[in-house]
């Protein structure tokens, strides 16, 4: 199956391209991609993911995989949530956003939170193919700790690794991460779809 990856970030991409090479999946390269302005004004985070996944379907006129992906805090009533990418603004560094988040916790005891993704594979003519979506709970750290990863991944502690995502190794990552679980249940129900392919 050809597809692209309706998403222009880099390290996000690179997750999903690691994950998806497992499968009999041809992914068109960035610099083919045809790139559409997605307004994310979604509630959830599957609506976002099902909108980028339609225009780029169309755009491309292939198969789209979107995601749309981000952290819930129990404390914060879920917040950043679709808004993660953008909880310091738009246009926010990662360290922006991770500052904010501190900040906004701090003094808590209560720090429980959950990475959640949503993936939408669309058909060119808009067709939703596929939809999954995947969790990792964890809590947020009072300090970042670790180099690797992105977004808040430095103070999201994994107790199924006992470690922070940003101190995992991309393999670690992958293998408990939520985005890896949405991208497996893909692969599984691909293999469903198509069991000869």
């Amino acid at each position: 199956m050809k597809l692209v990856i309706a998403s222009g970030n880099a390290k996000k991409r690179s997750e999903i391209e690691r994950i998806t090479c497992r499968l009999d999946i041809d992914v068109v390269p960035l610099e083919q991609t045809v790139f559409v302005e997605v307004i994310e004004n979604g509630h959830t985070f599957a609506e976002n993911a099902a909108k980028k996944a339609r225009a780029f379907a169309r755009a491309n006129n292939c198969a789209a995989l979107a995601d749309d992906s981000g952290l819930c805090v129990d404390a914060l009533a879920g917040a950043p949530g679709v808004m993660s990418a953008r909880y310091a603004g738009e246009n926010a560094t990662d360290e922006a956003n991770v500052s904010k988040l501190l900040a906004a916790m701090k003094g808590m005891q209560q720090r429980s939170a959950c990475f959640h993704c949503c993936m939408h594979l669309a058909l060119p003519d808009g067709k939703p193919l596929i939809e999954t979506s995947g969790k990792v709970y964890g809590e947020i750290l009072e300090h970042p700790r670790g180099n690797h990863g992105f977004g808040y991944d430095p103070v999201f502690y994994c107790p199924e690794l006992g470690k922070t995502f940003a101190e995992a190794t991309p393999e670690e990552k992958d293998r408990h991460s939520h985005r890896g679980r949405a991208l497996r249940a893909l692969a599984d129900e691909l293999t469903r779809l198509f069991p000869h392919s």
